[in-house]
């Protein structure tokens, strides 16, 4: 897929289909337009590289989602009226914090840490890290060291990132920890719009019941949700397909 630009050249991603776009889809961290390619093979759609992957330089400073949703909503401009958003993984984070907008009709989400497990918090870094983190703010240990406590405490995702997206993630997680994104889809659904989850019944990454555990009370049938027998966290062919019959049921929500 060749690269287009969106917002007046703010945004970068791909165009799909021949028409107006009505879906706007958001990848995981660390991952690209490409991620799309089956899932939305067809469709009228515009995928974006978030800021920090893909095409998409990094932000300026860490950004939280919310700022990331504060650029990536230029792009809504793009599409023709109402659009379904999808988001994978970050991209679920970010998908969330732009359903507020008028423009969002419908939310199709996978794989997207938005809660930890329920009744469960997610895990602190270890006290060996904390403690070489609290004496290189005061000025007691070197970079270098910092560094190497980063490279064998910090996740996959961290230890490969840039230093900016190294804060983006935190902000990220700390996110989730503190139950930033599941009060904003209740309050989507409640006001009308829909809201599908699809997942991977293997995933490892993003906690559906901790997501599920959260919109408890809501009226019957306001949200459906997609469990995909053997697959995990990554869009997958059973999981791109099962996210493109979520995206064609939303089609309606676009009209």
């Amino acid at each position: 897929m060749a690269l287009s630009s969106f917002a007046g050249g703010r945004l970068w991603g791909a165009r799909q289909g021949t028409g107006r776009p009505w879906v706007l889809a958001l990848p995981g961290w660390g991952r690209d337009h490409n991620d799309f390619a089956a899932a939305l093979a067809g469709l009228d759609a515009v995928v974006l590289d978030l800021p920090g992957f893909g095409a998409a330089p990094e932000p300026p400073v860490p950004w939280s989602t919310a700022q990331y949703a504060e650029v990536v909503v230029a792009a809504l401009e793009d599409l023709c009226g109402r659009a379904v958003v999808v988001g994978h993984s970050f991209g679920g984070r970010v998908a969330v914090r732009l359903a507020s907008d008028p423009r969002v009709a419908a939310l199709v989400l996978t794989g997207a840490p938005l809660a930890p497990p329920p009744g469960r918090a997610l895990p602190r870094p270890p006290l060996a890290y904390r403690a070489g983190r609290m004496l290189h703010r005061a000025g007691l240990v070197g970079t270098d060291h910092m560094e190497r406590l980063r490279q064998k405490y910090g996740s996959d995702d961290y230890r490969c990132a840039s230093e900016v997206m190294r804060g983006v993630l935190v902000k990220a997680v700390k996110e989730t920890s503190e139950g930033a994104y599941v009060p904003a889809l209740r309050a989507f659904v409640e006001a009308g719009g829909a809201l599908e989850l699809v997942w991977g019944e293997h995933d490892q990454v993003a906690s559906l019941p901790g997501v599920t555990a959260g919109l408890q009370g809501l009226a019957e049938g306001a949200v459906r949700t997609t469990v995909v027998q053997g697959a995990g966290h990554l869009l997958s062919p059973r999981l791109a397909e099962a996210l493109r019959d979520a995206v064609l049921r939303q089609r309606v929500a676009t009209g």
